[in-house]
Parts: C-alpha cells; structure tokens; sequence
C-alpha cells in the first residue's frame, strides 16, 4: 500500500480480514518446485519425476479449467437457445390465439346474421295469424299453433333453443301452407300473395345465410382441430360448434 496509515472503514475490515486469512492460508499451503523436489528427494523420488509431476498435474488442472469454461459456454448457449424458443413459442401462441379468435368472431358473426332472418320468419308469423283468421275463423288449432311457434322463438335465448324452436316454426307454417292448398279463398286473396312472397324471400335468405355460417363453423373447427393449433385451442377453452342443419329445405315457390 502507499499509505499504511491510511484508515479503512469500519463496516469493510471484516471481509479484509477474511480475505487476507485466505490467501494466507492458500500461501501457507502451497509449494515451490524446489521444496516438492527436495520433499521427493526424502523419499527417494528423482528431481526428474516430480518435474514430470508438476507438468502432468498442472496439464490435468488446465484441461479441467477449459472443461469447465467449456461447459459454462454451452449452459450459456443453451440458455440463450431456450429463451429463444420460448420466445418464439409466446409469439407463436400469441398469433394462434388472435386467428382463432378472428375465425370464432367470424362464426358468431355468420350467426347474428342467421338470427336476424330467423327472426324475420318469425315476425311473419302474426300476419299469418291474421290471414287465417280473416278468412277461415273455424282454424282456432292452426292459429294456436303459429302463436305458440313463435313465442317459443321469442323465449328462446341460447343457439341452440333457438334451433330447436325453429322446428316449430317451420310446422307451423308448413301447416298453414297445407291449409291454403285447400282454401281456394285464401289462396286468391292478395294479403296472402304477399305473405308468400315475404316468406319466399325469408326462406331465400334464411339459406344463404346459413349456408355463410356453416362455411364459417367449419373453417373455425378445422382451425382449432389442427395440429399444433390444437394446444391452444384445447388450453384457452376453444369448442368446436355445431352446424345449422336445416329444418325444412321446402322453399315454397310464389304463384
């Protein structure tokens, strides 16, 4: 030191201390060439042999060295090619995730546009009611029948109760239209003309509309079916959905 004297605070002298005891010790316990070859000499041991000694030990802890600076590379490797990987892994799960969602969007937006002609064919239905009353008071069955449809329509909430009340619906009106084939009176009436054709249109649309949301439901399951995307979809809680399978394919064609 340049200045002995010079103070060392109070809160470093243990580790000092500490440290000075051991390179001391290390000090203390180590050997010159000299003192192993004059210790070998004690024992009979030629100078030339524990030269060879001090080499070939010296060698073995060198080749240690590089093994263990070796190792601590290809950790540092690895922890870099696995941070990569996971890395990639998050961004890949990331991407799975926004496409499904887009694709499941997509079927719930092919959906509310089923709905909105479900709906449609739903809210016909009072005209029908009006029309049969109009012209054949004796149908109360057939009137009750197409109240009843629909109002299980308008209570239904979920896809699938919604389905199931439109196979109601459809009865209904098949029933009506089963009525008018036999009530020339009916039939000639032009409310009815226009209901027809109302109903044709619905019809139409209510098909295409469904036909959208099936292409959707099946990209969407295809999607989250596939492999890898599977791990995902299985993970964050993905279903596959259910296809509209149409009720009634009689489209009735307008006089």
């Amino acid at each position: 030191m340049n200045n002995p004297d010079k103070r060392i605070p109070e809160n470093i002298a243990p580790e000092v201390l500490e440290l000075a005891a051991r390179n001391y010790a290390n000090h203390t316990q180590s050997y010159s060439a000299s003192e192993l070859v004059a210790a070998g000499e004690e024992v009979d041991i030629p100078a030339k042999f524990i030269q060879q000694a001090i080499l070939d030990v010296q060698a073995k802890h060198k080749q240690q060295q590089q093994q263990q600076q070796h190792l601590a590379r290809l950790r540092q490797k690895l922890l870099i090619a696995g941070t990569g990987v996971v890395a990639a892994l998050s961004v890949w799960s990331i991407w799975t995730y926004n496409s499904i969602s887009s694709s499941y969007s997509r079927v719930e937006a092919a959906w509310a546009q089923v709905e909105n002609q479900l709906q449609r064919r739903a809210d016909l239905i009072p005209n029908l009611v009006n029309v049969t009353q109009a012209y054949a008071k004796q149908e109360q069955e057939l009137v009750n029948l197409l109240v009843r449809s629909r109002q299980t329509y308008l209570q239904a909430t979920t896809p699938e109760e919604k389905v199931a009340a439109t196979v109601q619906v459809n009865q209904a009106i098949d029933r009506f239209r089963d009525y008018a084939t036999v009530n020339p009176q009916l039939q000639s009436s032009q409310l009815f003309t226009n209901l027809q054709y109302e109903l044709t249109g619905t019809e139409n649309r209510l098909a295409v509309e469904r036909m959208r949301y099936n292409q959707a439901v099946q990209a969407y399951n295809q999607q989250i079916q596939s492999f890898p995307n599977v791990l995902v979809a299985n993970t964050l809680g993905f279903e596959k959905k259910a296809f509209f399978q149409a009720t009634n394919t009689n489209v009735p064609i307008v006089p």
